[in-house]
């Protein structure tokens, strides 16, 4: 019975997720060893150990979530929703402030990160709302009203904790399943137009209220000139250049990295593929990013397999959270945009992060498994021949 269970799963998506985590753990232990020596004396594995006891919470909950058929995250997700308005407001009366954000809950000696459960929040939402609305998916008033207000409320939560990074990624989601959702065109770009009037608005209200600080300026006068403030704005970046120059093809060796003695603040976390690229060089960066793009193009594949709305459009937007947060890390490493924060997933150091992609991830795998068992079962009903009166067919 079990057999015939398991042999239904994408197990392509499994295999990717395994070895993605692999690489991050490994990658967490020799970017945070000088990390871990300054701040916690001679324990040098400090957040390889609690990467790893996250992996195994999290290898629990991949099991779990795989084997809890999706379509039953629509009853869940009333309490869903609650729960995350709950622990985003909770994060303001005795949130843990890191890195001049106030995103953390401490609780049972852990910190997590509400935020990064907010995504997943509104991905299940916008798939079961806008899933079930397509008989008037155009009609913006009744198919989008509830949608684009949940979406602005979680964004407006995360973006003054501040975490903008996490803010973007979650109107991107949006605007990702909300396209794919079987809109027109004329109805998307009416979308996109009352779009830009509301952060129009909220980036107003954030200039007057004093949200726009120097800090935040000097994250883009630093992405845009980093050379010239290298003793101060670029000082990462100008690193992060260095250390991404330094990998050339084949790269340094593991554990032979000189950008992660203290060049780089947050080379276990933002620039972990900085040290990736200087210590396992071109091929290391080209294997990481090709898994996380096939992983997302296996998503995307079954997305358009799938005949349930509801499915489509979760695989839709974990397939849009993915690629958005490794554009935005890689960005930020790279220059191309500011430095915002935001982990590359699987790979980086984070349990919430890691927890919410796992999470979303077995969702991913349990859709496989109904979409295969649709498709296996499709094929032996259209391989079936009838014939009058039960009569055989004259095969001679």
């Amino acid at each position: 019975m079990l057999k015939k269970i398991f042999k239904h799963y994408d197990y392509s998506i499994i295999i990717t997720i395994a070895l993605l985590c692999t690489i991050g753990l490994v990658m967490v232990y020799s970017s945070s060893m000088i990390t871990s020596i300054t701040r916690y004396g001679q324990d040098s594995d400090f957040f390889y150990v609690k990467q790893k006891g996250w992996l195994i919470i999290a290898g629990i909950v991949f099991l779990a979530t795989i084997l809890f058929p999706y379509k039953l995250y629509q009853k869940l997700l009333p309490l869903a929703v609650l729960a995350t308005f709950g622990l985003l407001g909770l994060v303001f009366l005795m949130g843990h402030t890191a890195g001049g954000a106030q995103s953390w809950l401490k609780l049972a000696g852990a910190s997590l990160q509400p935020a990064e459960f907010a995504k997943l929040t509104v991905i299940l939402y916008l798939a079961l709302v806008l899933g079930k609305r397509q008989e008037y998916i155009n009609d913006i008033k009744r198919a989008f009203i509830g949608p684009i207000g949940l979406t602005m409320g979680i964004f407006i939560f995360v973006a003054i904790q501040p975490d903008l990074g996490t803010g973007m990624i979650i109107l991107i989601i949006a605007v990702a399943i909300m396209l794919c959702s079987g809109i027109s065109r004329k109805t998307f770009f009416k979308l996109i137009l009352l779009g830009i009037v509301m952060l129009t608005i909220m980036g107003t209200i954030g200039v007057l209220t004093g949200q726009v600080t120097e800090n935040r300026v000097g994250r883009f006068t630093g992405a845009s000139d980093p050379f010239q403030h290298a003793q101060g704005v670029g000082y990462q970046l100008v690193n992060s250049y260095l250390a991404i120059g330094s990998g050339g093809l084949k790269g340094l060796g593991l554990g032979e990295s000189v950008q992660k003695y203290g060049y780089l603040p947050e080379s276990h976390t933002d620039f972990i593929m900085a040290v990736i690229a200087e210590e396992l060089g071109f091929f290391g960066v080209f294997l990481v990013l090709g898994l996380l793009g096939f992983l997302i193009y296996r998503i995307l594949t079954l997305a358009k397999r799938s005949t349930d709305p509801f499915a489509s459009l979760i695989c839709i937007g974990v397939a849009t959270m993915l690629g958005i947060q490794a554009f935005i890390n890689l960005g930020g490493l790279t220059g191309l945009i500011p430095i915002t924060g935001v982990t590359l997933p699987f790979i980086s150091y984070g349990g919430s992060s890691l927890l919410s992609l796992i999470i979303a991830m077995g969702i991913v795998v349990n859709i496989s498994f109904f979409v295969n068992y649709q498709e296996k079962n499709s094929k032996k009903a259209n391989n079936v021949v009838s014939y009058p009166n039960n009569a055989n067919p004259d095969l001679s």
